[in-house]
């Protein structure tokens, strides 16, 4: 749902600001790398501490940069191979920091080493989600589904719920600091259906191709048969008229 509607408002939004980097002469992949790096720094300076609220805040200036290079590589014309490697690639990163950044703080002085184990399974999950769908692409299937909860879902309930469980801390309100565990938790069973749903979808898929495949290789071999079968034909006559009387 974010991809589909959220996404596309954004990307509208952010289209003057992509213009005016490409007019500054600043490259796709100089925002793709820079907007990594300041989220990155957001979430191993402020996270590891308990600082959610001032985390979430620097992570979301540089998270919209993975909308911002696509959209200005796009009004150039110059969407590559490469540029797409690259901010897949380091869309992983990203999220590796920021679980990571929440997993140390329950590890040290968040004293809570459940938490730390839900959340360094949303780590794992979704990095093994996103694998399954391009694991799926590269051997020939269309993987057609997205499941529940994928990367936007998952950054957008674990920011926005980071954020306001920041303010028990910077802004003393009480009891709000719940919100983070429930983000927690919520990611990681959205992440598990998800990886369920494509998991499955895989599986089918797969079966019909393999089955579409041993059709076209009967279909192949059907004319070897039928010139092995008028072979076999002509023998038998030959064999006949041999046979019969002089």
């Amino acid at each position: 749902m974010l991809n589909k509607y959220a996404r596309a408002f954004f990307t509208r939004v952010l289209t003057p600001f992509a213009a005016f980097l490409l007019r500054m002469r600043v490259t796709p992949d100089a925002v793709t790398v820079t907007g990594t790096a300041g989220v990155m720094a957001g979430a191993l300076a402020f996270y590891p501490r308990g600082e959610f609220f001032w985390g979430t805040v620097v992570i979301t200036l540089f998270v919209f940069s993975d909308l911002v290079d696509g959209n200005m590589a796009r009004q150039i014309g110059t969407s590559s191979r490469w540029g797409a490697f690259l901010d897949s690639t380091l869309d992983r990163v990203a999220d590796a920091a920021i679980f990571t950044g929440i997993a140390l703080w329950y590890a040290g002085n968040g004293d809570n080493l459940t938490l730390c184990a839900v959340t360094i399974f949303c780590l794992a999950s979704g990095q093994v989600v996103s694998y399954t769908k391009a694991r799926g692409e590269s051997i020939g299937l269309p993987v057609r589904v997205n499941g529940l909860v994928e990367r936007a879902e998952r950054l957008v309930i674990t920011l926005v719920l980071a954020g306001f469980a920041g303010w028990e801390r910077t802004f003393d309100v009480p009891h709000i600091g719940l919100l983070l565990p429930l983000a927690l938790w919520v990611v990681a069973v959205g992440s598990l259906i998800t990886l369920i749903q494509r998991v499955v979808t895989i599986r089918r898929e797969s079966a019909e191709a393999d089955a579409a495949e041993e059709r076209e290789r009967g279909r192949e071999r059907e004319p070897e048969r039928e010139r092995k079968r008028e072979r076999e034909r002509e023998q038998g006559s030959e064999q006949a008229r041999q046979s019969g009387p002089a």
